[in-house]
């Protein structure tokens, strides 16, 4: 469910897109109780309908409409996290809107934050290439509005991900984000949100996607 921000103009909507993994997951929200989220497993043929998808889901809002989209910048699969994020960039500069681009990692940790209702740091790790991992450990902050970074995303091999968890000195739960990572969308767009409460605006140009590996063996 997504949260509700102060100041948010109600007649202005925040659009969410997550396309880091073979599923779609799209969400829009003027967090003040208008929200609809929807998820498609679409696999090799996200790349060829994520814009049909895009222009039929976004109705009856349009694109005038958006306030800012969020869009998760990965880690993930190579081809679905540039294709969602040169997405937003797009729409971003045509719109002349701000684009927040959100750590996949962050938008598990933060679901789980408010499934559990937890204060504990959430240690998020996702299988990586060539047997390694991407890591991240991220904790609520004091208001709830948002998240503080424990430990950055990042790429490690198992042993290295291991020492980093044993000398994290904090108390915290491990998630490991293996499927299902779409329905995060919600969390992507409302980490979005806190950044927009807090005043920030950014650029279409600074979202970048997060590899965090080259695509091939070199």
């Amino acid at each position: 469910m997504t949260t509700q921000l102060q100041h948010f103009p109600q007649t202005k909507y925040a659009l969410g897109l997550h396309t880091s993994t073979p599923e779609l997951g799209l969400t829009i929200t003027n967090f003040a109780g208008d929200t609809r989220c929807q998820i498609w497993n679409l696999g090799r043929d996200l790349s060829s309908h994520l814009h049909q998808y895009l222009i039929d889901f976004i109705k009856p809002q349009n694109w005038g409409d958006l306030e800012f989209i969020a869009v998760a910048k990965g880690p993930g699969g190579f081809t679905g996290t540039r294709i969602g994020v040169v997405t937003a960039r797009t729409l971003g500069q045509q719109l002349d809107i701000p684009v927040f681009a959100v750590s996949t990692l962050a938008a598990v940790a933060w679901t789980e934050i408010i499934k559990s209702q937890t204060n504990q740091a959430i240690a998020v790790e996702m299988p990586a290439q060539r047997g390694q991992i991407f890591g991240a450990i991220y904790q609520s902050t004091s208001n709830n509005f948002g998240l503080t970074t424990l430990l950055s995303d990042n790429v490690f091999t198992p042993e290295t991900w291991q020492e980093n968890l044993t000398n994290c000195n904090c108390s915290y739960q491990l998630i490991k984000a293996t499927s299902g990572l779409a329905a995060t969308v919600d969390s992507i767009v409302t980490l979005a949100g806190f950044d927009w409460q807090q005043g920030l605006r950014p650029d279409w140009s600074q979202a970048l996607p997060y590899y965090g590996q080259h695509p091939v063996d070199v």
